[in-house]
């Protein structure tokens, strides 16, 4: 089956880095499934998904012109089930669609709790507050330098 963008093909993973997996195509070709494409829950490490060896159904997201094929786990699955476009709520249960997770942590890791999928507003509030506290800071920051004559000024 050639490589072309939208094709489901089956790889297998032959390097992880902190950024994603390396998979190799049936045709011998190599593409990276990055670290967002692995699946629809959070990943702060690949490891807790793939490992070296792992047989994995990927869908080719694109082709570049200089050779390089991004590819999507996440995607395959997603198609694979019938779910529609839109992302599944993040809940407990197996939600890596097809494989299993291997951490030593129970499944549904996210620190929000268990069910449902008020994961999003819960991160939309975390986001707003910590920039809130940040524009605070920095203009707080700002008021201090100007009282002090800002920066590199001469001390004497």
């Amino acid at each position: 089956m050639a490589i072309e963008v939208g094709n489901k093909l089956t790889g297998k993973v032959t390097g992880i880095t902190r950024f994603g997996a390396f998979v190799t195509l049936p045709e011998g070709a190599t593409g990276l499934v990055h670290i967002s494409e692995i699946s629809d829950s959070y990943v702060k490490d690949v490891h807790d998904f793939l490992h070296v060896d792992d047989e994995v159904t990927v869908k080719v997201i694109s082709v570049g012109a200089d050779g390089k094929i991004a590819l999507s786990i996440r995607q395959a699955n997603e198609s694979a089930t019938g779910a529609s476009s839109s992302r599944p709520s993040y809940g407990g249960g197996n939600s890596q669609g097809g494989y299993e997770r291997r951490s030593g942590r129970g499944q549904g890791g996210n620190r929000g709790g268990g069910g449902g999928g008020g994961h999003r507003g819960s991160f939309d509030q975390l986001m707003n507050r910590f920039l809130k506290d940040s524009e605070e800071r920095l203009s707080a920051l700002r008021r201090n330098e100007s009282k002090r004559g800002g920066r590199g000024g001469r001390r004497g």
